[in-house]
């Protein structure tokens, strides 16, 4: 008898547990969404400049028509943008995954320095090397464009190994020596029989290297000036609640902001499972 009471009570402290558990979760999660929900209520508002309410008292679509207005060529910005994080994306992840599968799988003088000074680089901001990145840009022609971006967001890109490299570190070795055994070279060992186990890790790269891109402003702001062709949805947004037109644009910003969300929801949404396995790992264990 006392054994069953006790489990009893070990039952209903957890059910308590549990209970308590998922009311902080919700009131978690409710105070997350209020500002996007802010947001897309305040793209869809018909009311100009900042409101003291949260639901618009008059709704429109028009805030979303206006993205094609002249003087803010959002569309322009936002293939400008697409194109940057795609290119970008496929450039960084190469680099990253062959730096990674490298410093992983091979033994070479030098190895452990050359990881050791990655992580500490990896410490340093990226815009704390903003002014002799420009000059570089600017001595080989590259000045304002789209190019440069690509350029600045891709080049050091396989100093971002870590996480991919204690992914490959999971895959058994006996794979290499089989395949070596075989014939193969390190080469098709990577691209046959690495590379196809190894998607978790190739996603949640591909995920971070294309976020970079498409969210950055820092070092856009800095490359392209007064360029407005070829800025990024970053860069226009910003200009758009300038002082001289921040009432006008107030709520078509908002609507700017929902749609230059959607892309990468979309993606995550799709991708979710792989980006959590590659932060994890889930490789074939040796």
């Amino acid at each position: 008898m006392t054994q069953v009471a006790g489990e009893k009570s070990y039952s209903q402290r957890q059910k308590t547990v549990n209970i308590v558990v998922y009311i902080i979760l919700t009131v978690m999660a409710i105070i997350w969404l209020l500002p996007i929900v802010w947001i897309i209520l305040t793209s869809f508002s018909g009311e100009s400049g900042p409101q003291s309410h949260f639901i618009p008292q008059k709704w429109t679509f028009d805030n979303y028509l206006n993205l094609a207005n002249e003087n803010f060529p959002y569309w322009r910005w936002f293939f400008n943008t697409l194109f940057v994080a795609i290119i970008s994306c496929v450039i960084s992840t190469l680099f990253v995954l062959m730096t990674s599968y490298t410093l992983s799988r091979l033994r070479f003088k030098w190895r452990k320095k050359f990881l050791n000074i990655g992580l500490i680089l990896g410490m340093f901001p990226g815009f704390m090397a903003m002014a002799a990145t420009y000059a570089i840009i600017e001595w080989i022609g590259l000045s304002q464009s789209l190019f440069a971006l690509i350029l600045v967001y891709s080049a050091g890109a396989g100093m971002g190994y870590q996480i991919s490299k204690g992914f490959f570190d999971t895959i058994s070795h006996s794979l290499d020596e089989a395949a070596t055994i075989d014939g193969a070279n390190k080469n098709t060992i990577f691209w046959r029989i690495i590379l196809p186990l190894s998607k978790p890790i190739l996603v949640y790269t591909a995920l971070t290297t294309f976020i970079g891109p498409w969210v950055d402003f820092i070092f856009v702001s800095y490359i392209m000036k007064d360029n407005r062709d070829n800025y990024t949805v970053a860069l226009g947004l910003q200009r758009m609640l300038e002082r001289e037109t921040f009432v006008e644009n107030y709520t078509t910003f908002f609507a700017g902001a929902v749609v230059v969300a959607i892309p990468i929801t979309l993606l995550f949404i799709k991708m979710q499972k792989y980006y959590v396995e590659g932060v994890t790992g889930g490789a074939v264990k040796g």
